[in-house]
């Protein structure tokens, strides 16, 4: 049993760091080539794990190779055009001014239901509303509406706004993220300070407080804090 436990764990960590060597990508972000690629690592991964008779290099061995050939088929399609349009192919434009593009959706074996459902996903109702709408390589839709159907920005009205930074994350769960009230130039003092105007004794009642670009303090209690 603490082969299992311990051969698990080796796999389970192997898998992780490769995965994570592969690069940040959401699931619906994943080129079809890198779906395959997570895939195969996890049977890979798998077959070590129930059977105790192979040998757990039989698996990671597989898993480097797989995950190499992925860290190079991205730096070619990187460094190359032509390699990216054949292994990620190209995004593909299914309506033009308003016109579902038909034999675009017959050759990407794309129907018009899972078109209208992505638009619906995009909060777009009318297809008239649409300019173009673009099926990326990733498989998501791109929609751009027609200009007098886009929402109004302050810059159609020539109306100036103010910058508006990253908030910072000061405490999380009771612990105080010394980096950021550094990185602000701010300290302990300043933040019990805040929480004092508000009745709160110990920052150990907070769940999260962050501080945004133009100053203004927040904070949410535990719901124990509350009660």
């Amino acid at each position: 049993m603490l082969l299992i436990v311990i051969r698990t764990l080796i796999l389970y960590m192997a898998a992780l760091v490769l995965l994570r060597v592969m690069g940040k990508r959401q699931i619906g972000q994943l080129q079809p080539y890198e779906l395959v690629i997570i895939i195969m690592i996890s049977e890979l991964a798998a077959i070590p794990m129930e059977n105790t008779g192979v040998p757990i290099l039989s698996g990671l061995i597989p898993m480097f190779i797989l995950v190499a050939a992925q860290v190079t088929l991205s730096y070619i399609s990187l460094k190359s055009q032509r390699a990216r349009g054949i292994i990620c192919g190209k995004p593909s434009i299914v309506i033009e001014n308003s016109k579902i593009l038909e034999d675009e959706l017959r050759r990407l074996r794309y129907n018009i239901n899972d078109l209208l459902e992505q638009l619906r996903l995009k909060d777009v109702y009318n297809i008239a509303d649409v300019e173009f709408a673009i099926l990326e390589t990733s498989g998501e839709l791109s929609v751009l509406l027609k200009s007098q159907k886009r929402p109004v920005e302050p810059e159609d009205l020539n109306i100036e706004t103010q910058y508006e930074g990253l908030p910072t994350t000061l405490v999380i769960d009771g612990r105080i993220i010394q980096e950021n009230l550094e990185k602000m130039n701010l300290g302990l003092d300043w933040l019990q300070g805040e929480l004092n105007k508000s009745g709160v004794s110990n920052v150990k009642q907070v769940l999260f407080a962050n501080l945004d670009s133009r100053g203004d303090f927040y904070y949410q209690l535990k719901d124990s804090a509350e009660e």
